[in-house]
């Protein structure tokens, strides 16, 4: 009788699940930052699936000097130039945010990748003066247009060269803290935001600390692919659709943003200088051991050595990113 009853609390909860579309436009972007006050673009329930769009981070005098025609710029970019005019309108256009009923701070946002595909045939990528990695050795701009093939599910790098699509966004993130103001998208810390982690592709869950209430979560930064550590400061930029699902766990706290895929569990660290970085990703680890896996924390250590991976996410954001990958196959019971 109890498994009864709960399959049909399941089912009722499954039915009233709604499915919302979110395309970018004047009134429903953000363009370059995180802040507890924004409105929201988009009210959903828990168990809700958002078919969202996004466009590039780029604005349209990069995608024309690297030599896109004016008339291939895509439309919603042009409308949201023309009449978006704010100050913070740099760096990253964002989708949102999306309002969670219920979300409350010390709640968890589950953000699932349900499907997620180019919405444009092109990607860009370039560098300039004082960004990417090696700025010493490359004080100049330098653009590359990468034409997309979603049937080959190739990037036509060059006529020799073809890199394999792995598309997702490079900024997913909640609200931060009210009493942070508002934060650029650039860095990505706590809130998650600019984290560039290749990893979270169609299938991925994010797991995401909510500070405010709704949870105000936002995405964007569309791409096409990417290499450990973004070196240049820019990946295959592109716009992006995907189906996305979000979930609320109550009182469910975590101190930084984690993830998962169908093969492993993720943990993240932000910061400055990157061996704190590497430092809080382990940490991060260890307390997921501690908490999932019931481990002590000196099993956990050992573990972690012998099969986690560190990984570095980016190299260009500000806040240096490291992500710790542990393979779900080691556990055999």
């Amino acid at each position: 009788m109890v498994l009864a009853i709960v399959f049909l609390l399941s089912a009722m909860a499954s039915s009233a699940a709604e499915t919302h579309r979110l395309v970018p436009t004047p009134g429903t972007v953000t363009w370059g930052y995180f802040e507890a006050g924004k409105s929201p673009a988009l009210k959903v329930r828990s168990g809700d699936t958002v078919q969202v769009e996004t466009l590039a981070a780029i604005s349209s005098p990069y995608w024309e000097a690297a030599g896109l025609p004016h008339d291939q710029v895509q439309p919603a970019l042009l409308e949201i130039e023309r009449e978006r005019k704010d100050p913070w309108d740099i760096a990253h256009i964002l989708t949102g945010p999306v309002y969670v009923e219920g979300a409350e701070p010390g709640d968890t946002l589950e953000v699932h990748m349900l499907s997620v595909e180019l919405a444009f045939p092109y990607a860009i990528n370039f560098f300039a003066p004082g960004g990417g990695f090696l700025s010493d050795e490359f004080p100049y701009s330098h653009y590359r247009l990468v034409p997309l093939d979603p049937g080959r599910k190739i990037a036509k790098f060059s006529d020799h060269i073809e890199i394999h699509l792995r598309p997702y966004f490079g900024v997913m993130g909640v609200a931060p803290p009210p009493e942070l103001g508002r934060l650029g998208s650039g860095a990505p810390w706590i809130h998650g935001g600019n984290m560039d982690n290749k990893e979270l592709v169609e299938g991925s869950t994010l797991y995401l600390p909510v500070h405010v209430k709704g949870a105000l979560f936002s995405i964007g930064d569309g791409h096409a692919g990417q290499g450990d550590g973004e070196v240049s400061g820019t990946a295959l930029e592109t716009s992006l659709r995907a189906n996305i699902q979000l979930r609320l766990h109550k009182d469910a706290r975590l101190r930084w943003p984690r993830a998962e895929t169908p093969t492993h569990y993720i943990t993240m660290g932000f910061h400055e200088n990157l061996e704190e970085a590497a430092k809080l990703a382990l940490d991060g680890m260890l307390d997921y051991l501690e908490q999932e896996k019931h481990m002590s924390r000196a099993e956990a250590y050992v573990l972690a050595s012998d099969a986690v991976d560190l990984h570095i996410t980016q190299l260009v954001d500000g806040r240096k990113g490291v992500h710790a990958m542990l393979p779900k196959k080691i556990f055999v019971k």
